[in-house]
């Protein structure tokens, strides 16, 4: 009977490896399942013997418009990380951030490029050359622990999170405007829905603002941060949601991702198509919800199936939107090439 105990963990300790190895190549399978069943539907034949004359000055526009995101992410973040204490400039932090979505499109998980960041950030210096080469080496190379991770490592990874709550909160703001656009076509309760994730969102502002405003609940959070060794996060965090700071964050975050859902836009204007943008704004926050789950390699196949799906339901012919979706993230792929030079720059 004291076998049992002996061999059960060694098993599952086995499986849990062996799944770990295998799945980056499962979510590869499924990518490719998913983009193939996207492109099933479409007649090539008919498609390449028809009408549809592309026009490239959109292609134009949109890869615009994703350069502009991207830019404007960086530019968010770089004033995150300046206000807790690092002193690279904003444009070590676009190029950063350009890298992080280079490394993005290429690594199963979006955590690849958010943690090349946040650790090649906490070694910058005002004069945009790193500090500790050797440690920043090693940190790169190897999983991060921020159980016992260095305080200035640690604030850095805060800041990212932040970061990236803020552009959660833009997308879902974004997602239930559309709702509330267009809700109505896509269900019954489509509408209501809007409203409530808008309200949902607009509350859970309101009282992180409170947190912050008020004297004890802000003692409270600054000594959780001293716990945790991140004594000067809380300039990062009241910068990104104290009142009134929170609406021009939200506003700006709101407008990152239109820039999106414009890019995306234009794409399907270059094949002649046209979408609403109520559809685009329900759309497209709804898939970067799903491309938190881990089940695809930089949305590719997922972004495809989702897309044409829901903008059938406007009329829009989902073939051209499999193009157009495929064209969406080859420019997302060129528009973070110039992430290249800062990775080559670093070896």
């Amino acid at each position: 009977m004291s076998s049992i105990p002996q061999t059960t963990p060694k098993a599952t300790s086995g499986w849990k490896a062996m799944l770990k190895r295998a799945w980056p190549t499962i979510r590869i399978l499924l990518s490719l399942a998913l983009l193939w069943k996207a492109t099933s539907g479409i007649d090539w034949h008919t498609l390449l013997d028809s009408e549809i004359k592309m026009q490239p000055k959109w292609f134009l526009a949109a890869g615009l418009a994703i350069t502009l995101a991207f830019i404007c992410g960086g530019l968010r973040w770089g004033f995150l990380m300046r206000k807790v204490g690092f002193q690279g400039s904003a444009t070590d932090y676009v190029a950063l951030y350009f890298a992080g979505g280079l490394i993005n499109q290429g690594l199963p998980s979006t955590l690849g490029g958010d943690s090349y960041r946040a650790i090649t950030a906490s070694h910058l210096n005002s004069g945009g050359k790193f500090s500790e080469t050797k440690e920043l080496d090693e940190e790169l190379h190897h999983k991060v622990d921020l159980e016992h991770a260095p305080p200035k490592l640690r604030l850095s990874f805060s800041m990212v999170l932040v970061d990236r709550l803020l552009g959660l909160a833009g997308n879902n703001l974004l997602g239930g405007l559309g709702l509330i656009l267009g809700g109505a076509t896509l269900a019954a309760w489509g509408t209501a829905l809007g409203y409530g994730v808008t309200a949902i969102m607009i509350f859970a502002g309101l009282v992180i603002a409170f947190i912050l405003a008020w004297t004890p609940s802000r003692d409270l959070l600054q000594k959780g941060l001293d716990r945790l060794q991140m004594n000067h996060a809380l300039p990062g965090i009241k910068l990104a949601f104290s009142w009134p700071m929170n609406i021009a964050q939200a506003s700006f975050a709101i407008f990152i991702h239109f820039l999106t859902i414009l890019a995306l836009g234009f794409c399907l204007k270059a094949y002649g198509a046209d979408a609403p943008i109520e559809g685009l704004m329900i759309g497209l926050p709804a898939l970067s919800l799903l491309l938190m789950l881990p089940i695809s390699i930089s949305g590719w196949g997922l972004r495809e199936a989702t897309l044409s799906s829901v903008l059938a339901l406007w009329g829009v012919n989902p073939s051209l939107t499999v193009l157009a979706s495929m064209s969406y993230g080859a420019l997302t792929v060129l528009c973070v090439l110039p992430g290249a030079y800062f990775l080559l720059k670093r070896k």
